[in-house]
Parts: structure tokens; sequence; C-alpha cells
């Protein structure tokens, strides 16, 4: 995703969440929470002094990068959306979301790189796999990969619910630009679910990003690119 938007001429931050890529990862699972990411996103947001930025967001990236664009509109401007969503406890979990945080609480040596190419339409190959792999040498090293799925609320009183209810009021009335990509085989976050959360959102969804599975950047990362790329081209 990112060559076209850098070549574009656009400054392109991509940072790890802590206990994912190459950051230090914590071991404990009670350590990660949703406002414990929040504010470390936030606190990179202050230490590089970010202001008028495009937030890409997906998945996990969505429930923290959302929130921070309404606890930090001096600092992001627009938002390009991805499979992701806000979680109120409300919402209905599908089956397959539930059968994959299922999966996750009982499995202490979690199979990233294979979860990853399940959420493919397209299969990346054994290199792409292997390097999501990578970071995560031991069971302990994949705490936060284990614990985020167990993160979501399930009810209202759960924690997080409030934060993420708060965000979504926030989102409905603001007239920040908005760019909505959705994949058109997402079995967790179909794109009847992306067209109710864009609604949800005050948007639409601007683009369904044909042959692409859950992890879209992977199946179609140039196309996603050039999208946001010529989006940001054309704007304000």
């Amino acid at each position: 995703m990112i060559p076209p938007v850098r070549d574009a001429g656009f400054r392109c931050i991509a940072p790890d969440l802590p206990g994912f890529g190459r950051s230090d990862k914590p071991v404990e699972l009670d350590w990660y929470s949703y406002d414990r990411h929040t504010a470390s996103m936030a606190a990179l947001l202050e230490e590089l002094d970010v202001r008028d930025a495009t937030i890409v967001v997906h998945d996990w990236g969505g429930i923290i990068g959302l929130r921070l664009a309404v606890e930090h509109p001096d600092r992001i401007a627009r938002m390009v959306i991805t499979d992701t969503g806000l979680f109120t406890g409300h919402q209905k979990m599908s089956d397959a979301w539930i059968a994959f945080r299922d999966f996750v609480e009982r499995t202490e040596d979690l199979p990233v790189g294979m979860l990853v190419r399940r959420g493919c339409k397209q299969d990346p190959g054994d290199q792409v796999a292997a390097a999501y792999d990578a970071p995560y040498p031991n069971s302990d090293s994949k705490a936060g990969a284990r614990a985020f799925p167990l993160l979501i609320p399930l009810s209202p009183d759960a924690p997080g619910a409030e934060a993420g209810q708060r965000t979504l009021e926030a989102l409905r009335g603001d007239e920040r630009p908005k760019l909505v990509l959705w994949a058109d085989s997402d079995p967790v976050r179909t794109t009847q679910t992306g067209e109710r959360f864009a609604a949800a959102l005050g948007t639409e969804i601007h683009h369904v990003i044909a042959d692409a599975g859950h992890f879209l950047q992977e199946d179609a990362g140039p196309e996603i690119g050039r999208l946001i790329a010529d989006w940001l081209g054309s704007g304000p």
C-alpha cells in the first residue's frame, strides 16, 4: 500500500502497536488494553508532532485510530477506513468471528502467519506468511496477538464499550473527509457490515475491493495505495 502513496509525494508513517511487529512484546495478556494502546498511539502523534494527518485504519487500527481522530482532531484531518468497526457491546458478532475468538482463547502458540494467510482471498505465499511469523519466535511473544480478540467488548458494560460508543456518536456528525474501502470477500467484516458501519459514520463504501478477504492490504495493496493517493491528490 505504501509505495503508491509515497510516490505521490505523501509522507507515510507505519507504526507497530506495542506487542506486534518488531516492537517490544509484553508477555502478560492483561497488560494489553484498549486504553493503553490508544494512549501509545496518541503519544506517537505527540512525539512526532503530527498534524493534518490522514489515518489509514484497518481492524484494530480502526478501533484505536478512529478514537484518536475524535480525541485529537487537531492532528487528524482525514480518515481512510477499511474492514474495521467500533465496538459498543451492542454489536452482533458473526459466527466466523466467534469461532476465531474461541480458537484464539484456547491456543497459546497462535499460528500468526497461518491466520493471516487464511484471512486473505488469494494465498500470499510462504514468504509472506513467514514474514508475519518472524517477529514471534515463541508462544510468549504472541501475547498481544492472543489478547486483542479477547478485548472486543461483548456487552455494554465491558471494558472499552463506553469508549467505542462515545467514538461512534462523535463520528456520526463529523464532517472531516472519509474514504471507505471494503473487501468483497471478508467473512468476518462482510460488505453488508461495512455498509452499515459506513452509514453509521454518515458516509458510504466508496470502493469495494474485488477478490479481497479480510486482509485486503495483502490481496490488493497496490490498488488500495493508488486509490488512497488519488483521493489525497484530489482533496483539499
